[in-house]
């Protein structure tokens, strides 16, 4: 049986991350204020977290086994994933690289996903978890770029017309 906390494990982090910061926010920490940066840091925090993953053993030995038979160099990709996801990281901390960094951030998820699919589909598990069941994975993902493209988004401003503007 998989652990609920192994299951939402970065959603738990994401969720955890953007909470505070919106708290801080509210307190009047002025680097939180707006909820569309807390986004892009609490999702820079879940990508450091889930590029080290990339790095070390046991769980990089797990992520391996993740990379599809028909990928070539399976090592070297998740060496490489991990440096992306880390990159992505950083880039959404910097205002003038985050728009950027989110959308090659979202193409990273769509890239991984495969692997996802055929973690679930093989059992392959992480850590001595199973993999994490599809019906689960795939509205994760929705979440992950949801909130990527929500932190890019337009702010839309609302102004009030005066009577002499009218």
């Amino acid at each position: 049986m998989v652990s609920f906390i192994s299951m939402f494990m970065t959603l738990l982090i994401m969720g955890i991350a953007f909470s505070i910061m919106a708290i801080l926010g509210r307190l009047g920490i002025s680097a939180f204020i707006d909820l569309k940066k807390c986004a892009a840091y609490a999702m820079a925090a879940l990508f450091v977290f889930t590029s080290v993953s990339h790095f070390i053993s046991p769980v990089r030995d797990d992520l391996i086994r993740m990379v599809p038979d028909f990928v070539p160099f399976p090592a070297q990709i998740v060496f490489i994933t991990g440096i992306l996801e880390l990159l992505g990281a950083i880039g959404l901390l910097i205002p003038a690289m985050r728009r950027a960094a989110a959308i090659c951030l979202i193409l990273l998820l769509i890239g991984m996903f495969p692997a996802n699919v055929y973690a679930a589909l093989r059992d392959i598990s992480l850590l001595g978890e199973p993999a994490t069941p599809l019906w689960l994975r795939v509205p994760e993902q929705i979440v992950y770029i949801g909130m990527l493209l929500w932190s890019i988004s337009a702010t839309k401003i609302v102004g009030l017309r005066t009577a002499s503007q009218s």
